[in-house]
């Protein structure tokens, strides 16, 4: 999974011009990065294709989903996934994305421009894929102020939120995977998660870049909402 393409020969450099220092090595790393190269090869809209592919490689996620929730989903990279395992067509659609930003269209993907955030966004989802998904997948995170504190408050505020609609929404037995930032996931979403599904893990795969402080909190296994609201009823009587 992690072995770099034959293709474009790496360490090739930008010519010095107009462009600033910084932008030049960020496309000096982009354009020699093997999962880059990989992608384009590969036919997948972004190299985080293989984020996704590693995860499941070891955790076996994408085995048994018969509908998908694609949230930030943009450019449509684990759309492009999510349609090839569930078998998802235009005619029968089982894959539902959403992002703010503007997709191309996608084969068997049912894409909502919009917030996910905004009020009806949860069933306008819902009513896209077409039925009880079995895994809700999300690699939303907020625009970067360059502080990292605020960034990670905001991007877990998104995590907290597509968990809360995971348990929702999914099958018993389904699995919520999101990204977070290093920096330690709130407590309370960690218990959140622990009282709905079998088992709660942080990945970091390989496509994901050392430097980067990615993370991904992956639910495996959700206990169904019977159990959740038995729980619930068990706290308030003690």
């Amino acid at each position: 999974m992690t072995k770099p393409p034959i293709g474009r020969k790496l360490g090739q450099k930008v010519k010095k011009g107009k462009l600033k220092a910084s932008s030049r090595r960020w496309i000096e790393r982009h354009i020699n990065d093997p999962y880059v190269q990989r992608a384009k090869l590969e036919g997948y809209r972004a190299r985080a294709a293989f984020k996704l592919l590693e995860i499941d490689e070891k955790h076996h996620i994408l085995a048994g989903a018969r509908r998908i929730i694609d949230l930030g989903a943009a450019p449509g990279s684990w759309s492009q996934i999510a349609a090839k395992v569930t078998d998802s067509t235009d005619a029968d659609p089982r894959v539902a994305a959403i992002d703010f930003l503007e997709m191309d269209p996608l084969p068997g993907v049912r894409i909502l421009q919009m917030d996910f955030l905004e009020p009806d966004a949860p069933e306008k989802l819902i009513e896209a894929v077409g039925g009880t998904p079995n895994l809700v997948i999300s690699d939303m995170a907020a625009p970067t102020t360059g502080h990292r504190q605020t960034d990670h408050i905001r991007t877990m505020h998104l995590c907290e939120v597509a968990a809360h609609f995971a348990i929702e929404v999914l099958a018993e037995g389904g699995h919520f995977l999101a990204k977070t930032f290093q920096g330690g996931t709130e407590r309370e979403l960690l218990n959140l998660l622990k009282q709905n599904f079998k088992q709660v893990i942080h990945v970091k795969p390989g496509a994901s870049r050392t430097e980067s402080v990615e993370m991904f909190l992956l639910a495996k296994g959700f206990k169904g909402r019977k159990a959740r609201d038995e729980a619930a009823a068990t706290e308030e009587d003690a």
